[in-house]
């Protein structure tokens, strides 16, 4: 499995190339066709990483989990 970066870097590359419209329709197909099993590769990553988070948080037995807010939205509702 291709890191999650990669996966990224390449799903960005064929959005950008769908989006300049001048790829012919077989070869948007094929494209498409990747960027679905690649956002699905990234997905499935996030969701793993997200279970070892869950897992590092966990204390006295209880799972203790706070939803990440990046720290520009905490200092504007200050």
């Amino acid at each position: 499995m291709a890191k999650f970066e990669e996966c990224l870097e390449r799903l960005e590359k064929i959005v950008q190339d769908l989006e300049k419209g001048d790829v012919p329709l077989e070869k948007s197909l094929t494209l498409f066709e990747e960027g679905m099993q690649l956002s699905a590769s990234c997905r499935k990553q996030l969701e793993e990483a997200e279970g070892k988070v869950e897992i590092l948080l966990k204390q006295n037995g209880k799972l203790q989990t706070e939803p990440f807010e990046p720290t520009a939205e905490k200092a504007l509702r200050k």
